[in-house]
């Protein structure tokens, strides 16, 4: 079928234009796909509608024996299986359906690929055909355990969450719509398991109502912090709140919770034939009992960067759950450099990612290379020509690329010729890209045989020239995964067609097979992260290096000031899903200020300074001022500032001639100075030849002497000059990458307003002795961070976020 018809036939099923064509980039799912629709549209004889489709592209991409297909779809076309819960067993669907984009769900409603039924086993359509292989399969039975036949009626509905509402009827009446709803929709579900989502969500909405009323001021105020907030056990910090569809919506599960024991719909160490689609062999059962003599049972994970590059923020996410899971579990994690490419890779890079999983506060088990096991590997290669499941081949890089490249002329070689070809190749005999070692194999994607080893001279980092043939990330993997007896070896979505390969493989050697589990990726909106695009911005000139602060790798968010703390608090809140979720920077910026907010103490900085006189300073030299270095618990100490008869303030703080509204310091508008207890009334102001202020003279009173002021503004006295660097956005777009949103390429779509340099600004002195790294809050301006750039007698500081906005400030 041509491209254009397959477009116009999945759209049909109500994909969005985008989901149709990356399901065409995936050659077996497409076929599957089409071969769904095309039955169903001749069962039907009209068109398909969307709840149909949605089943059917559920059922084409879970499916993993085509045999079942026309089986299946028969009874999806025939409305017999007319739920997600009839098809999965599930009581939400695993992926977010044709025609919508996935959302970042809060995190106590864990993405349903992770996250056990909340009916517990429930065999629904996928799971009976894949537990039942044999045929022919009984027809009664499975549409028994599919809730074939059975209707809810919406009579069963009201009165299922009529009785979960009374249940929880005090809860609900105090807490109001502060209650967890999600815990309503769960109870009721697991009341009536084949019942439509929807429609208990709907009953639950209209009962909710009749017993509260419309939501009142208080209801639509956040959710106040628990007195007792359960600690997030990677760094110490209470859980925060969850942040759904980007607004606040209840406490997070920290991720220690997300993780542990039951969170997960992961095997248990040693059950790993358990899980579905863990291909068994003769041997399995044997290798899993050596395997657990020699883990004795323990969860083992691995963090497994590439050294080619600095990790950015959806490696935070990678490695909080690698080393979240296994600590959440009591088990172990190891930092594994897969360091099979060594022209790419450099020392700063191995340093670098060490730095960065230390910075997020994990402690890896063991630090090992995939270079510890290239003897064992090479090894494993020679066994696996002689089993007849490798090939030595010719076939040039550009002929292999592609979803459909031509098949190897050179499979079906002799043994003994592919064992000889194999070690000419280790003594390099072969130049580059002369000959490759292929598996005889074919992946989820319809790739076939992929390659195993290729030759490559350039010197190893670690092994010097002892090789010249190195193996590739196919190969490697899972081997090293099956050396090290690591238990659930998870990796991002886009692995998922290497899963074939993965299982494959390790029962080809006859060696224990791990699983792998796939996750969603995580990205940001207005940020690229790959390394070949961020070597471009530094070659244009857009930024000064990996550590740029408007980048998002990890050192550059730490330059930027950002706690790892909240990089942690961050990835919690996204949660762990098997979606690829695109986030928006304010909500890792709301992380932000959640820490720093507690932990940076107050200074005053003034960044476009307007020199004030007092005529009538109360004393006859600077009086000294405590500052609290937290003014809402001053228990955590204070900080002196001088405090004289010249002080400077913010430029922006003053005005000749105000608009209505305006609270700070005009004529005859007096403002209080902060923390001195006084209040400044103008006098006179003083300008330039150009006629722009240059000064003022006021005179100043105890704030208790009169009335109140309308505002109190920040101030310097006796101050440091320091750089400060004000950053925004590096991107205009919302996804510069891609080229119908942003035509001419991400670099066209710089933001030239993203860094601004104030080179005198004024900051108090109670910064002097800051060290890099050091953070604090310029009052009313924001958070800063001390970048090492500074030097004595010199400081610089980055604006790591603005303070929340205030709509009523002006």
């Amino acid at each position: 079928m041509a491209t254009a018809d397959s477009l116009s036939l999945f759209t049909g099923l109500g994909l969005s234009e985008h989901k149709a064509r990356e399901t065409l980039k995936n050659a077996a799912l497409s076929a599957q796909l089409r071969e769904a629709a095309t039955q169903a549209q001749r069962t039907l004889g009209s068109a398909i509608d969307k709840a149909t489709g949605t089943l059917l592209y559920g059922l084409a991409s879970r499916l993993r024996d085509p045999r079942r297909l026309s089986f299946l779809v028969s009874y999806v076309a025939d409305k017999k299986i007319h739920t997600e819960p009839q098809l999965s067993g599930e009581t939400r669907p695993r992926h977010a359906g044709p025609g919508r984009d996935p959302v970042c769900r809060a995190p106590q409603y864990l993405d349903a690929e992770f996250r056990p039924s909340a009916q517990g086993s429930r065999a629904a359509a996928l799971e009976y055909v894949r537990s039942h292989p044999l045929d022919p399969i009984d027809t009664a039975d499975f549409e028994r355990e599919c809730g074939v036949g059975i209707v809810v009626t919406p009579e069963q509905i009201e009165e299922a969450v009529e009785v979960t509402i009374n249940r929880h009827r005090p809860q609900l009446l105090e807490e109001r719509y502060h209650f967890n709803m999600g815990l309503l929709m769960g109870e009721a579900r697991a009341a009536l398991k084949w019942a439509d989502g929807k429609m208990i969500k709907h009953e639950v909405d209209m009962q909710v109502l009749h017993l509260l009323g419309p939501k009142r001021e208080t209801d639509l105020e956040r959710k106040p912090k628990v007195a007792k907030a359960r600690l997030e056990e990677t760094d110490g910090r209470p859980a925060k709140d969850v942040v759904e569809n980007g607004e606040v919506a209840g406490q997070t599960l920290s991720l220690m919770e997300q993780l542990r024991g039951e969170a997960l719909k992961f095997h248990k160490p040693g059950e790993n034939y358990k899980t579905p689609g863990y291909v068994t062999t003769a041997h399995t059962m044997d290798l899993l009992k050596q395997h657990l003599d020699i883990t004795g049972g323990q969860v083992r994970t691995r963090f497994p960067p590439e050294p080619n590059g600095i990790l950015h923020i959806g490696h935070a996410k990678a490695i909080n759950f690698n080393f979240g899971y296994a600590k959440a579990n009591n088990g172990i994690c190891f930092l594994r450099f897969d360091d099979t490419n060594p022209e790419k890779e450099e020392a700063r890079f191995f340093t670098g990612i060490c730095d960065m999983v230390a910075w997020l506060g994990y402690t890896p088990y063991k630090v090992t290379y995939a270079s510890d096991y290239f003897d064992q590997l090479y090894a494993w290669a020679v066994e696996l020509i002689h089993r007849g499941q490798a090939y030595v081949c010719h076939q040039r890089g550009e002929e292999l690329k592609g979803h459909n490249p031509p098949p190897s002329p050179w499979r079906d070689r002799p043994i003994e010729e592919s064992l000889l070809l194999f070690e000419a190749m280790r003594k390099g005999k072969f130049a580059e890209g002369e000959a490759t070692l292929r598996m005889k194999l074919v992946m989820e994607d319809g790739k076939m045989d992929p390659v195993a080893y290729r030759v490559k001279y350039t010197p190893h980092h670690r092994t010097g020239d002892t090789w010249c043939i190195y193996p590739t990330y196919d190969y490697t993997h899972c081997l090293c995964d099956s050396i090290e007896h690591i238990t659930h070896s998870l990796c991002t979505k886009e692995f998922q067609a290497r899963r074939s390969s993965y299982f494959w493989l390790c029962n080809a050697l006859d060696v224990y097979c791990p699983v792998q589990w796939e996750y969603g990726r995580l990205n940001l909106h207005y940020a690229v992260v790959s390394k070949r695009k961020i070597l471009q911005l530094v070659a244009h000139g857009a930024v000064r290096d990996w550590d740029d602060p408007r980048l998002f790798t990890l050192t550059a968010l730490r330059r930027r000031g950002f706690p790892p703390e909240a990089i942690n608090n961050f990835c919690a809140r996204v949660g762990v899903t098997v979606a690829q979720t695109t986030m928006e920077p304010h909500l890792l910026e709301s992380c932000v200020r959640d820490v720093l907010n507690d932990t940076a103490p107050r200074a005053m900085a003034v960044l476009e300074p307007l020199q004030v006189i007092i005529t009538n300073f109360p004393a006859a030299k600077s009086l000294d001022i405590q500052v609290p270095n937290f003014p809402a618990d001053e228990t955590k100490g204070f900080h002196q500032v001088p405090f004289g008869f010249t002080v400077f303030i913010e430029r922006t703080d003053f005005k000749e001639e105000p608009e209505p509204g305006y609270k700070r310091l005009a004529r005859g508008q007096p403002v209080g100075l902060r923390h001195t207890g006084y209040v400044i009334e103008l006098q006179r102001v003083i300008k330039g030849p150009g006629g722009c202020v240059e000064s003022l003279e006021v005179t100043c009173r105890k704030a208790d002497a009169g009335e109140k002021p309308k505002a109190f503004i920040h101030w310097v006295s006796q101050p440091l000059t320091c750089e400060v660097r004000l950053y925004e956005r590096l991107f205009q777009h919302k996804n510069p990458e891609d080229p119908v949103e942003v035509p001419g390429g991400f670099l066209s779509d710089l933001n030239p307003a993203s860094l601004h340099v104030v080179e005198a600004a004024l900051v108090d002195c109670s910064v002097a002795l800051a060290k890099p790294f050091d953070k604090f809050q310029f009052e009313r301006l924001g958070y800063f961070s001390v970048d090492p750039d500074s030097h004595e007698g010199q400081l610089v500081f980055n604006r790591t976020v603005t303070l929340k906005e205030d709509p009523g400030k002006v």
